[in-house]
């Protein structure tokens, strides 16, 4: 039985825990969403990307999205129960506008390109400040981004017009970005990326609570504080007139 709160966050995903109701000695398990958004130009896969990874299937037959759409995906990252929601927009220009709303409460940033097409890898710097202007995270310098060179099975790899040296230094510019380089026909490394694309967005999630709970007891305990405690100027006036 799977049963949801809901937390009072800017991004308002739910927190949902996960009961045994036939064990009282099972504890609560809580399973966290985590939003995960995928950007790039179009055509370079994002969308086979994701059906490989959720559905294990792969269509030759290419179909632009539409402004955005998302997939889910649960999993298990050591003792944490985790769904994975994917955000798969549209790399057209006319529906970059469309963003702010889905941008919003990430936990992880995947920029994608083709490794045959040069201006597909030259637009991620575009993509990448795009996301953080949207996205506005609290920390942009820390936030968690992942770069998949996708398609490179086609031709052998003979095709290719970005190599993998340019991508990790790329990489490295935008504080060390993990790269993968994929093949959503093949199969290659989806699986691998998406590991390491759940555990960054959890340590991010993680870090993003215990950040607003020490926020929130911070600010408590200061009110708890100059409640009991009057100020000189108060008590001055309790011991003056009653007028």
């Amino acid at each position: 039985m799977l049963v949801c709160f809901s937390r009072l966050e800017a991004e308002g995903k739910p927190s949902c825990i996960t009961v045994d109701p036939f064990s009282s000695m099972c504890p609560m398990r809580r399973r966290t969403l985590l939003k995960v958004i995928f950007l790039g130009d179009m055509g370079v896969g994002k969308t086979s990307i994701l059906n490989q990874y959720v559905h294990k299937k792969f269509s030759q037959q290419y179909k632009s999205t539409i402004g955005a759409d998302f997939v889910t995906k649960e999993l298990q990252i050591e003792d944490s129960l985790v769904t994975l929601q994917m955000w798969d927009t549209a790399g057209q220009e006319r529906f970059q506008s469309l963003g702010t709303a889905f941008y919003r409460g990430a936990d992880c940033c995947v920029l994608v390109y083709d490794v045959n097409v040069l201006k597909s890898f030259d637009a991620l710097e575009s993509w990448h400040e795009e996301f953080l202007k949207k996205a506005s995270p609290d920390d942009p310098k820390s936030f968690p981004f992942v770069l998949l060179g996708n398609k490179v099975d086609i031709n052998g790899g003979s095709s290719r017009e970005v190599s993998d040296k340019n991508a990790i230094e790329w990489c490295a510019s935008k504080g060390d970005i993990p790269y993968f380089e994929t093949s959503a026909k093949e199969d290659y490394n989806i699986d691998a990326a998406f590991l390491c694309i759940a555990k960054m967005s959890l340590e991010n999630e993680n870090e993003q609570v215990m950040s607003h709970e020490d926020s929130f007891f911070s600010s408590t305990t200061t009110l708890s504080y100059s409640q009991s405690i009057p100020n000189a100027g108060s008590e001055q006036r309790w011991g003056g007139c009653a007028c």
